[in-house]
């Protein structure tokens, strides 16, 4: 399969590049700095842009490829600079315009209904610290639930740097309690398994250890 993926210097987009290439697909990275991308393989291809500006090369980008991932985020900060909806305002027309359909977008557990499950300690935390990045967050996947692409959307939640461990929950709602985590590596897994099977086309995705 070739994937297009936005945001693979970020600590979780790194983690679907290499799983992706480990399960035998092929990568075009879509970064604004090269360098930082560190990974070598011969089915890696690297793409220099800016997902917020520049049309013509996500345009180029998307064509030919199979799917697309977005692990786009904003990291350690808690501005969005509205980075998702800028963002996805380009990205999705280009991927229509080309015809590929499939869109995996790494979201946050919180964002929009997924809260209503949220345990309490987390909910608050949400509301304090996360308010502009969740809400930059709903406005990307209503661009993308409003388009014709066979999406699907990933709501991690709280996200750390553990190990790859294949035994992680995943489904439209969970029951969780206090404050649950799952690992990068683990939301990669699913992000890729999810790409080869479709189990989730067109639905949302909770995971959690």
């Amino acid at each position: 399969m070739n994937i297009l993926l936005f945001g693979a210097t970020g600590p979780t987009g790194l983690q679907v590049a290499k799983q992706s290439l480990e399960r035998g697909h092929t990568v075009r990275a879509f970064v604004r700095d090269p360098g930082r991308l560190t990974t070598r393989d011969d089915r890696l291809r690297v793409v220099a842009g800016d997902t917020t500006r520049d049309a013509g090369a996500i345009a180029e980008a998307v064509r030919g490829q199979d799917a697309v991932v977005s692990a786009l985020g904003r990291h350690l900060t808690l501005k969005s600079d509205r980075l998702i909806e800028r963002s996805l305002r380009l990205i999705v027309p280009a991927m229509e315009r080309a015809g590929v359909r499939r869109l995996v977008l790494l979201s946050a557990f919180g964002v929009g209904a997924s809260g209503r499950d949220a345990p309490l300690l987390q909910r608050l935390m949400q509301r304090l610290l996360l308010r502009d990045i969740f809400a930059d967050k709903l406005v990307g996947e209503s661009l993308v639930r409003q388009s014709g692409l066979d999406w699907s959307l990933v709501y991690p939640v709280m996200l750390t740097d553990g190990p790859l461990t294949r035994q992680y929950r995943a489904g439209e709602r969970l029951e969780l309690h206090g404050l649950p985590k799952i690992s990068r590596a683990d939301v990669a897994h699913f992000i890729v398994h999810e790409l080869e099977q479709g189990a989730y086309v067109r639905k949302t995705a909770v995971l959690s250890d």
